[in-house]
C-alpha cells in the first residue's frame, strides 16, 4: 500500500528566511558590538585623560609659600600715626598707600572704616614710606605689591606661621641711619637691569629701567604685644632658620616692593628722611581676621603660591 507524504500545514512558517534579512540581522548585531566597542574606549580614554589631569594639576601649583597685595599710592602727609600719633606734621612726609583715609590721628577703629587702594580690596591695612623726591618734585611709585611670605624660615617653622594680629603696628628699616651700614635692612636695585647690583643707597639705573626698593619687615613676634615703645622690640628677625625664644610666634614676612619710574645718575635723588639708606616703612594690619587666616593656612602653611584672591 503506497502512502503519501503528507505536507506540514505550517510548512510556510517552517521556510529559511530570505537572503536579505540575514543581511539586516548581521548588521544590526555588528551595529550593536561597535557601540560597546566605543563605550569602552570612550571610558578608556576619559579615564585616560582624568588620570594625566590630575599630576597636570599638582605640578601647577608653585611650591612657594606666598600670597600678596597690590596697594597703589593714596595720599601724602608729614604724619606718621605709629611714631607720632596724634601729632598732624610732627613727621617727614610720607607717601601712603592702601587705606586712603590714614592720617596721623589714624586707629583701628578709624581705618576699619575706610576705603582702600588694594587688591584685593578687603585688605584695610595702612602701609606708608619716605617720600622719594627727584630734585625737588615727589616721585611715587607706579608699582607697589606687598608680599606675605614664608621664607627665611625653615619648613616646619613655615608650616608653624601665625596670622597676623588684627592692630599690630611694625616699623622696618633705619630712618635715622648714618650710613649704609646702619640699614641691611632695605635695598635698592634696577628693574630689568640685573648687571646693577644691589646697593643699601640708591643705584644708577640705566635708561628704559625703573629703580626698585626692597624692604623685609621682622617675621618673628613677641605673641604679647601689637606694638612697643620704639615700634620694633615687639618683633625680631629670625635666626639660623627658626624665632628666637624672646619671640617665639613666627608670623609672615611682609615684603614691601615699590617700583619708581626714575632712573639714572643717584646723586639725584633723595629721600624725606635722608639719603637712600634712611629707607623705612610702616605697616598697620586691618586685614579680616578670617581672610588673613584662610591665607596663612592655605598659601603659606601649606607653600603654595596664591594670588591676590588668596588662591593657588
Amino acid at each position: 500500500m503506497l502512502f503519501r507524504h503528507r505536507r506540514n500545514p505550517d510548512h510556510r512558517r517552517q521556510r529559511s528566511l530570505p537572503p536579505w534579512r540575514y543581511r539586516i540581522a548581521g548588521l544590526a548585531a555588528a551595529a550593536l558590538a561597535l557601540s560597546f566597542l566605543q563605550a569602552n574606549v570612550g571610558n578608556a580614554a576619559a579615564e585616560r585623560a582624568a588620570a594625566e589631569a590630575a599630576p597636570k594639576a599638582a605640578a601647577d601649583v608653585v611650591r612657594v609659600a606666598e600670597f600678596l597685595a597690590e596697594c597703589p599710592y593714596t595720599h601724602r602727609l608729614p604724619d606718621d600715626p605709629i611714631v607720632f600719633p596724634g601729632l598732624p606734621g610732627a613727621s617727614h612726609m610720607h607717601s601712603f598707600f592702601g587705606n586712603d583715609t590714614t592720617h596721623a590721628g589714624s586707629d583701628l577703629a578709624s581705618l576699619e572704616r575706610g576705603r582702600t587702594s588694594c587688591s584685593p580690596d578687603i585688605d584695610l591695612s595702612s602701609y606708608w614710606v619716605p617720600t622719594l623726591y627727584d630734585g625737588d618734585q615727589e616721585v611715587e611709585p607706579t608699582g607697589t605689591t606687598f608680599y606675605y611670605l614664608g621664607e627665611g624660615v625653615s619648613d616646619d617653622v613655615i608650616r608653624q606661621i601665625k596670622p597676623f594680629p588684627r592692630g599690630l603696628r611694625i616699623v622696618a628699616g633705619n630712618a635715622k641711619a648714618t650710613g649704609p651700614q646702619d640699614n641691611t635692612i632695605a635695598r635698592w636695585s634696577c628693574l630689568h637691569a640685573g648687571e646693577v647690583n644691589p646697593s643699601q643707597d640708591f643705584v644708577n639705573c640705566p635708561p628704559g629701567t625703573m629703580m626698585e626698593s626692597y624692604l623685609d619687615f621682622p617675621q618673628c613676634w613677641n605673641g604679647t604685644d601689637l606694638d612697643s615703645p620704639d615700634h620694633k622690640s615687639h618683633m625680631a628677625y629670625p635666626v639660623n632658620g627658626g624665632c628666637p625664644s624672646t619671640h617665639p610666634v613666627p608670623v609672615p614676612k611682609l615684603r614691601q616692593v615699590l617700583r619708581y619710574p626714575v632712573n639714572g645718575d643717584p646723586a639725584r635723588f633723595r629721600l624725606a628722611s635722608g639719603p637712600g639708606y634712611t629707607m623705612h616703612g610702616d605697616f598697620f594690619n586691618v586685614w579680616p581676621e578670617e581672610e588673613m587666616a584662610q591665607r596663612v593656612r592655605d598659601c603659606i602653611n601649606a607653600i603654595v603660591k596664591c594670588g591676590f584672591d588668596g588662591k593657588p
